[in-house]
């Protein structure tokens, strides 16, 4: 079969961000697939800027659309997408030719690359999907305030309410949009869930911890009688100053807590603690991607929480929670969404979002179990995400979902 995908910021290990379209095609191609992928030569959370034309790489097929650089999330990222989408659609025809797609995946974050999509789709005769990232319009609208009557949020619904028309199916990352798209008209037979998941690859490496790090993280640790780990981006809406006044309430309970990793929040955060005066709470800088495995294995458990949004109704699969899953620890989630991953999977506590006190009350609950305990959840997370989450079972879940009638 012959599968074409349609991703906006396509990134893979040697340009950073976006993964998921990289780790499914992969997989397809290990499975017989000949997969091609089409993406932007330039996108503001990639990192450089990849060269007009063809491409391989991982045996999938690249084809890169020369499109503008912009910053950020104005007028300019606007004009950039009405660009990438603009000049597949005059080579669809050409794509068409070239690649003879069976299957053609509408799966940019914004759902503008329907049109492109359905049209290289209608010319080979081939099945239409559109995977599903995020709920446009619903997310400028809820997230950024603007207007339904906003020209920019027009446009977006008219192209939401094309793909659930016109697609044969929809595979949706956010497990419980099914009723919402419903009410925009799609057949509810044509939806399916594949979530976010993990690759194995990343996980079957011994890529110790440089000395110096392991050296910093034991000197935490022996300090204290449970150490807790948060390990990703410091941004606002990773809503830490949360875990901050939790590390507050539990200044006298032995607990260390350190948070690794950067961003715009990171400074603030630390001079935060610093201002609180917190003696239980440390921070390191980012570690890299293959000593991640490594990393989490240190802590007694870790953490995960997100601001509370009304978009988290539809359910939530973050990536990092399947990555602190693999690690073997319990895991403490401080997100309130219409799914519970860490209840599924018995692998942890949820904690009410923002909630300090919450927050606190789970860590000591975790921190008064027994370590054969801890050891448990631990294990039945890293069972359920083998099960459930790793790329090799989604890809192939991905395609029947496609197949199925």
């Amino acid at each position: 079969m012959n599968l074409l995908i349609i991703n906006h910021n396509a990134g893979r290990p040697d340009l950073g961000y976006m993964f998921r379209p990289y780790y499914l095609a992969r997989e397809w191609v290990r499975l017989g697939h000949s997969t091609t992928v089409i993406g932007s030569t330039y996108s503001h959370v990639r990192k450089g800027i990849t060269i007009p034309g063809e491409e391989s790489y991982d045996g999938i097929k690249y084809l890169w659309i020369k499109s503008r650089k912009y910053k950020g999330n104005g007028f300019a990222r606007i004009i950039a997408m009405i660009q990438f989408i603009t000049k597949i659609w005059c080579r669809a025809k050409s794509i068409s030719e070239r690649f003879r797609p069976d299957v053609v995946i509408a799966s940019s974050t914004y759902p503008l690359d329907i049109y492109p999509a359905r049209r290289i789709a209608k010319y080979s005769g081939a099945k239409l999907c559109f995977e599903l990232h995020d709920l446009w319009p619903l997310s400028p609208i809820e997230l950024g305030g603007y207007s339904k009557r906003h020209p920019f949020i027009k446009v977006m619904q008219v192209a939401e309410d094309f793909y659930c028309k016109h697609a044969d199916k929809v595979i949706s990352i956010i497990p419980l949009a099914k009723d919402y798209l419903v009410g925009r008209g799609l057949d509810g037979r044509k939806y399916f869930n594949v979530p976010n998941g993990i690759a194995m690859e990343e996980w079957n490496v011994d890529e110790p911890l440089l000395p110096e790090l392991e050296d910093k993280i034991n000197k935490i640790k022996s300090k204290f009688d449970f150490s807790i780990a948060y390990a990703g981006a410091h941004g606002i809406a990773n809503a830490l100053d949360s875990l901050l006044l939790a590390a507050e309430k539990l200044s006298n309970k032995d607990v260390g807590i350190v948070l690794i990793g950067g961003g715009p929040e990171r400074e603030r955060l630390f001079n935060e603690s610093q201002n609180m005066g917190l003696n239980n709470v440390f921070f390191i800088e980012t570690v890299p991607k293959n000593q991640i495995p490594a990393l989490l294995t240190k802590f007694d458990a870790l953490y995960i929480g997100l601001q509370k949004e009304s978009l988290f109704r539809f359910g939530i699969s973050p990536n990092k929670i399947f990555d602190y899953m693999m690690a073997g620890r319990p895991i403490i989630q401080a997100i309130d969404a219409g799914n519970n991953l860490v209840a599924e999977a018995n692998c942890g506590i949820y904690a009410e979002a923002e909630n300090a006190d919450a927050i606190a009350r789970a860590i000591l609950e975790l921190k008064s179990m027994s370590p054969d305990q801890r050891q448990k959840l631990g294990q039945n997370g890293k069972e359920y995400v083998l099960k459930n989450h790793t790329y090799s079972v989604l890809a192939k879940k991905f395609l029947e979902a496609i197949q199925q009638d």
